[in-house]
């Protein structure tokens, strides 16, 4: 909890701090990577820099804590907390970076409101940083030990056992250990992350979804990511592993993370994804398979056209050993053939043409519902299932990127 006082001078610099904060932040990272340029160069997303989403994201989740704790001091944002942490942890970010970023983050602030950066302003958003950084620390140190590691400590080399050319732009890899170790323990629905040198001597950072459960070892799905027509850069790691990485090559990846996964229960559960956004849903079904669950499944997705859906063949029969379990499908362009390991359709029923429309669809009462996919679907789903009575606590999603949601 805040001191009075601080809470006080929050609740009255909030409005100034948040509207500066859209200066604040470029000139903090602006002012970090001077001095640390080794954290662009092999921790923070170069793209996301590039973007401007990672900026986002850090002013909204300081907002956020901040107005958290003057609206209800009572309690903590533990999603907020919950998700930040669980990236730092899959990238391993460790506790005494935090006084780094303090440091340039306050000199920013500084700069930027000038003389309305007062002692007690600072002293108060001083207070609101160590409360935010203590509370990811203390999240980050209990994710490390139960990934059986120490502080920061992730990264472990992987041999590609194996490969899969799902579609034209997405492919899966399946990676176990260069060592005699176990993999570690996962989740249906977390994620690892991947780092790979580039050619100017960068380590990159990825996080990709688990799709599937081997017997001994990990696997993830990656699309390539192209340039875009507007002059968006290819994706750097997605490239490079499309391009590079084949079989019998090694892979530093992280131990599996990630809070958007679900509890054992006996509910029914909606999967709902587009896209590229299938992954974690494919990897939950494929749990769900594997253990014989009677749950009732609906599993919906929305892509662009037939070739371009990863998993088909391996939705249909993963589907198929479920006892409960139906699939819809929506595609763009439903006329546009099959991709490299499809031969059959997804579903025994034909594939709905257009975009993903839930309102028809017989959800049952009691449904947890888990979204992935660009922005603009998941919060038109979530519309969607919020208006067929689906409670908003039991929509969870998954973003791939800064959560700009939050």
């Amino acid at each position: 909890m805040l001191s009075p006082k601080s809470a006080e001078t929050v609740r009255t610099t909030l409005p100034a701090v948040a509207a500066a904060i859209g200066e604040i932040t470029p000139l903090f990272y602006e002012k970090l990577f001077a001095a640390h340029p080794e954290l662009l160069r092999d921790l923070f997303n170069r793209g996301n820099q590039a973007n401007g989403s990672q900026r986002q994201a850090l002013a909204g989740s300081i907002a956020t804590f901040a107005r958290h704790l003057i609206e209800h001091p009572e309690s903590r944002p533990d999603t907020m907390l919950a998700r930040i942490a669980h990236k730092h942890a899959s990238l391993g970010v460790r506790e005494d970076q935090y006084p780094v970023v303090r440091r340039h983050l306050f000199a920013a602030i500084a700069e930027v409101l000038g003389d309305g950066a007062t002692d007690d302003v600072i002293q108060a958003w001083d207070e609101v940083y160590w409360l935010m950084a203590h509370a990811l620390t203390a999240i980050e140190k209990r994710l490390h030990s139960q990934a059986g590691g120490p502080d920061g400590a992730v990264w472990r080399r992987y041999r590609v056992a194996s490969r899969f050319q799902e579609t034209d732009e997405v492919a899966t890899f399946v990676l176990r250990p260069d060592d005699s170790e176990p993999v570690p323990p996962s989740r249906p629905g977390q994620y690892l992350s991947v780092q790979v040198p580039l050619p100017d001597g960068a380590r990159q950072i990825r996080q990709y979804s688990l799709s599937g459960w081997p017997d001994g070892g990990l696997q993830f799905s990656v699309k390539r990511v192209s340039g875009g027509p507007s002059g968006d850069p290819a994706g750097e790691v997605s490239t490079h592993l499309h391009e590079h990485v084949h079989v019998g090559g090694t892979l530093w990846a992280s131990a599996p993370f990630g809070e958007v996964v679900w509890d054992d229960g006996t509910g029914p559960l909606l999967l709902a994804s587009a896209g590229i956004g299938c992954t974690p849903m494919i990897g939950m079904l494929s749990y769900l398979a594997t253990a014989g669950s009677p749950r009732r499944v609906i599993v919906a997705h929305a892509d662009r056209a037939p070739h371009s859906h990863p998993f088909r063949t391996d939705l249909r029969q993963l589907i198929d050993k479920l006892p409960d379990a139906t699939c819809e499908v929506w595609y763009e362009e439903p006329g546009s053939g099959d991709g490299p390991r499809d031969g059959a359709p997804t579903d025994a029923a034909a594939p709905h043409s257009g975009l993903m429309d839930l309102t028809r669809t017989e959800i049952p009462a009691g449904t947890t519902a888990y979204l992935c996919g660009p922005v603009p679907f998941m919060k038109a789903v979530r519309t969607q299932l919020l208006a067929s009575g689906v409670a908003a606590a039991a929509i969870h999603y998954e973003v791939f990127g800064p959560d700009l949601g939050l």
